[in-house]
């Protein structure tokens, strides 16, 4: 990963958190286009089925305020991702209104593979970084963003 030249090592320290995140996103988005190929997901899918994976009770609301997109997007996107068999919808018991989403068997085998995927991406870019120095990323990363 090549940064752009406003990037010095020398002033690491005065480089805002947001323009480390933007090149991350940038380059995986790189990484992305060239690597990534899977007939059964896009890329503009995949944030969606991830977190379906891991969080405990999606619900399609969820997903509509965690990605900022509208109801109708996402039930469209839940009724592709229900036909190809990756995710079943089940009533709340708690809000029969509610609809819970969760993987199938078919589903967690393609998370599967984009787990796989993205874990050889963070591979290639920890490569200058010790296994301690990873952990201390992550977590600080995890004390930055936790409320």
């Amino acid at each position: 990963m090549s940064l752009p030249s406003q990037f010095k090592e020398e002033n690491y320290e005065n480089i805002l958190i947001y323009h480390y995140v933007e090149e991350l996103v940038k380059d995986f988005s790189e990484y992305s286009i060239e690597n990534f190929t899977d007939d059964e997901i896009t890329l503009t899918e995949l944030p969606f089925l991830l977190r379906i994976r891991f969080v405990d009770k999606s619900t399609q609301k969820d997903l509509v305020t965690l990605f900022n997109v509208s109801d109708g997007y996402t039930a469209k996107l839940l009724r592709r991702f229900e036909e190809r068999g990756f995710i079943t919808r089940h009533e709340d018991p708690e809000n029969r209104r509610r609809k819970i989403v969760k993987l199938t068997d078919k589903g967690c085998q393609i998370t599967d593979k984009i787990l796989d995927y993205i874990n050889t991406w963070e591979e290639l870019r920890r490569s200058n970084l010790s296994d301690d120095e990873f952990k201390t990323l992550k977590k600080l990363l995890f004390k930055l963003l936790n409320d």
